[in-house]
């Protein structure tokens, strides 16, 4: 088959499926920069779960963004069925000329049967080859690398480059816009520490995973060593009750109190912390993504996940690895028991070598 790149007045409604986590969502965001820069007359809806709008809502190239409850198979089969149709309807009637699909999700290649637009892509690792109703259900199918090295913004953009849309190197930003509301709320938090600009230091401890984050004692110490170097600290977690109750502990520990908002914040508060920080410390997590988007320098800790494939994209940053040469083994912690020694193996000290560098790096 003769290989025909989309024309761009081809298009005129496209819709981006990305029905996973926080993070994965945020990743997508540059394919739709760079669909809008390739078809600027193109409306680019994206279909996501329903708790992970705040990932996309003020991108400027989104038009619509549908979403999908993440619980709904919990509902009766008849709410089910239900909410299912109202949804293929809600899509049906935008006319889509191209879907973009990032997941292996059946419901991405039933969407490209049943809407039938006339351009449909999906992402696909070459070491398990699609099955024939798979690769039917779309016109182009993309090669992801198998080995886990091309980090996921660029393998999300590959989608877009089997239609034969090069992705420009300035449209390849993460994007993430917390909105005046959570920047007004923040900035009401923070003005009775008196902080001086460019000396705030947020830290995340947590990520969804807990085989991914650090030791309290680690922290702790390095809290303590910003604090006394006349940096504020400001720690944040999640609302999860074990996200909290790492900060309670790290808090416990620190001859030095950080700012603590642990678990009070929503995911666009939580942005214009991140913002309003000159660095952040983070593990592999949805605020390390935040950051880059918003352009804070990031120092990373990585374990069993792969910086390559992961790393803070297109930032200043600093990611720091132990020596293990298991990783980066995917595991949810050394033998299944939920704590990585390549993260509890990190030293405080070359974590804090590494902001003290970063700082010096972006003055």
């Amino acid at each position: 088959m003769t290989f025909r790149p989309v024309a761009s007045a081809e298009l005129t409604r496209a819709l981006v499926i990305k029905l996973r986590h926080h993070g994965d969502v945020l990743l997508t965001t540059p394919v739709f920069s760079a669909l809008k820069r390739f078809a600027p007359q193109c409306e680019i809806d994206a279909l996501i779960y329903d708790e992970t709008a705040e990932m996309l809502t003020g991108h400027p190239d989104i038009a619509q963004i549908h979403t999908i409850g993440r619980n709904l198979r919990k509902r009766g089969a008849g709410e089910r069925l239900r909410r299912e149709w109202r949804l293929f309807e809600s899509l049906r009637a935008r006319h889509y000329d191209l879907i973009v699909h990032l997941t292996g999700s059946w419901r991405g290649a039933w969407l490209a049967r049943g809407l039938r637009p006339r351009y449909s892509v999906a992402s696909f690792s070459p070491l398990l080859p699609p099955g024939r109703l798979w690769a039917d259900s779309f016109t182009r199918l993309a090669p992801t690398p198998p080995l886990g090295n091309r980090h996921t913004v660029e393998c999300h953009l590959d989608a877009l480059r089997a239609l034969g849309i090069q992705p420009p190197a300035d449209a390849r930003r993460l994007v993430f816009e917390p909105g005046e509301d959570a920047r007004s709320r923040i900035a009401a938090l923070l003005a009775p520490y008196n902080i001086p600009p460019g000396q705030l230091i947020h830290i995340h401890p947590a990520s969804r995973w807990m085989f991914k984050a650090w030791h309290v004692a680690g922290y702790a110490e390095l809290i303590a060593n910003l604090e006394e170097r006349g940096y504020r600290t400001v720690l944040t977690t999640g609302p999860a009750l074990r996200e909290m109750e790492l900060a309670k502990e790290i808090i416990g520990c620190c001859r030095i109190a950080p700012i603590d908002l642990s678990g009070r914040l929503t995911l666009k508060q939580l942005g214009a912390v991140i913002a309003s920080a000159r660095l952040s410390v983070c593990v592999d997590s949805v605020p390390m993504h935040m950051a880059a988007a918003l352009g804070t320098p990031v120092v990373a800790l990585f374990g069993p996940s792969n910086e390559n494939e992961w790393g803070p994209w297109q930032v200043p940053q600093r990611v720091l690895v132990s020596g293990h040469t298991c990783r980066p083994c995917r595991l949810d912690g050394c033998g299944g028991g939920k704590v990585s020694e390549c993260m509890t193996a990190l030293r405080s000290a070359d974590v804090l070598a590494a902001i003290e560098g970063l700082l010096a790096e972006t003055a």
